[in-house]
């Protein structure tokens, strides 16, 4: 009777591991509504237990309503899918400090809570009066401008204006080539849209901006982390994903890279579009912090001329993120396509933020701001790097340019467990693990030097570094 119950205790938790991975398959859309699922003897081969833990599993599925047994034919998904969970498809984190729930805390703080984890400038730091100047302006403009839809290309002007920005970063696209969207991630999404299908294959930095494994995600696409150096990605690791993964897309920063700070080199550059160009594989470059560089990055785009790369931007960290407004630069012949996805997801363009931008951007203050601020940063970034180091967190580089300071903390401190710590203090961090794709930045943590004046940030760090060591 003892060893009968020692079986028992031994087999559930097997049973709800099969359980788990079926509902995974669910939720991820891998096993889409009527689907057949694997047979038992194939699935218990795969998951490395018995066919009667499979067919308990499965039992305990069709009791819950997720799947549906045919007799001699098999099991298969109810025709009810759940709704589609994001945080579900990702590494399973801890509520408190994934990605999800680290922006939500960010972007619904209140004043008093401390935000060293954000990603963005205090509005103290942001032109206020270049916006005031530009909201006055679009007021005083015609009616349709405050009342009709627009062209889903967006303005005109705007795009010739983005078209001589871009020219100033080698970076050679006509008006033509230029299509206006909401924001940064509203390009990235259109063009998953425009490229990808579920399951096939997109690399990103490891470790990169959290958000973009969120959207992908939500494209039902397999992710695959290329870890980032000093000079831009593990060229050696790149080359492997190549031809072990066959992606189709690659996104990166390349001027200045989130969360790292670091710069893409002319010769990393030069091997990466090699490599891209042999696999046929399309680059999506991230270019939402030019406006923080001191002197000018190499751009994939600049070298490949647009034609297999694509930029995207934004001005939501040096004008405004309240006024949502970024741009797509693709291949001419792309822009056709991408407008009539455009068409259908959102119709028209946002003609009143487009203004507004198209105005602030072309204020003679704007530029004059932005000088400003680099100074500040440049400061900033001094301080705060010698403040952190005073506790034994350690820059992974000193950064040339922009707002973030990617951090090495103690050894064997989980930056985890220094974030659980800081929320009890009213204080969101961003622990490594959550830029991180294949989890393998948990002693790291970035900072965003405009948002860290707290007077007890060093305090509270300290304290969350104690509790961790205490709690290992």
């Amino acid at each position: 009777m003892h060893g009968s119950n020692d079986g028992q205790r031994q087999a559930a938790p097997r049973t709800h591991a099969v359980m788990l991975e079926i509902r995974r398959r669910i939720a991820s859309r891998a096993l889409l509504p009527g689907a057949r699922l694997p047979s038992v003897r194939s699935f218990a081969k795969a998951m490395d237990v018995s066919t009667s833990t499979v067919v308990e599993a499965y039992e305990r599925l069709v009791a819950d309503d997720a799947i549906r047994s045919r007799p001699g034919s098999g099991f298969y998904v109810a025709n009810a899918l759940a709704p589609l969970s994001l945080a579900d498809l990702g590494p399973r984190l801890d509520r408190a400090i994934d990605p999800f729930w680290v922006s939500r805390l960010a972007l619904e703080a209140s004043d008093a809570m401390s935000k060293p984890g954000c990603g963005w400038m205090p509005a103290s730091w942001m032109p206020q009066e270049v916006m005031r100047r530009a909201l006055r302006s679009a007021s005083r403009g015609q009616e349709a401008d405050l009342s009709d839809y627009s062209s889903p290309l967006g303005l005109l002007p705007f795009r010739e204006l983005l078209s001589r920005r871009l020219g100033e970063q080698g970076v050679m696209a006509g008006p033509e080539q230029i299509m206006l969207v909401d924001s940064g991630t509203h390009a990235i999404d259109l063009l998953c849209r425009f490229l990808l299908e579920p399951g096939q294959t997109v690399l990103v930095d490891d470790p990169c901006y959290f958000n973009f494994h969120a959207l992908l995600r939500a494209h039902r696409v397999k992710v695959v982390g290329i870890p980032y150096l000093r000079d831009g990605p593990d060229v050696a690791r790149f080359e492997q994903a190549l031809n072990e993964h066959q992606p189709r897309l690659y996104i990166t920063n390349s001027a200045i890279h989130n969360p790292t700070g670091s710069v893409l080199s002319p010769a990393t550059a030069h091997r990466l579009l090699m490599l891209t160009e042999r696999a046929g594989v399309t680059v999506i470059e991230d270019d939402i912090f030019a406006d923080f560089e001191e002197q000018k990055a190499p751009r994939l785009a600049a070298f490949d001329g647009l034609r297999r790369s694509v930029q995207i931007g934004s001005f939501s960290k040096t004008l405004s993120a309240s006024a949502r407004c970024g741009y797509i630069a693709a291949p001419r012949d792309w822009i056709e396509p991408l407008t009539d996805i455009k068409i259908a997801t959102a119709f028209s363009g946002n003609r009143i933020n487009e203004t507004i931008v198209f105005s602030a951007l072309k204020d003679t203050q704007y530029r004059r701001h932005m000088e400003s601020v680099r100074m500040r940063l440049s400061q900033a970034r001094l301080r705060v790097s010698a403040q952190l180091s005073d506790v034994g967190i350690m820059p992974w580089m000193e950064p040339a340019a922009g707002i973030f300071l990617w951090c090495r903390l103690p050894s064997g401190i989980d930056a985890a467990a220094v974030a659980r710590y800081a929320l009890t203090k009213n204080m969101v961090l961003a622990p490594g693990n959550i830029f991180s794709q294949g989890q393998i930045s948990s002693g790291f943590m970035r900072f965003n030097v405009s948002q860290c004046d707290h007077p007890e940030m060093i305090k509270i760090l300290k304290e969350g570094i104690a509790a961790a060591q205490c709690s290992s």
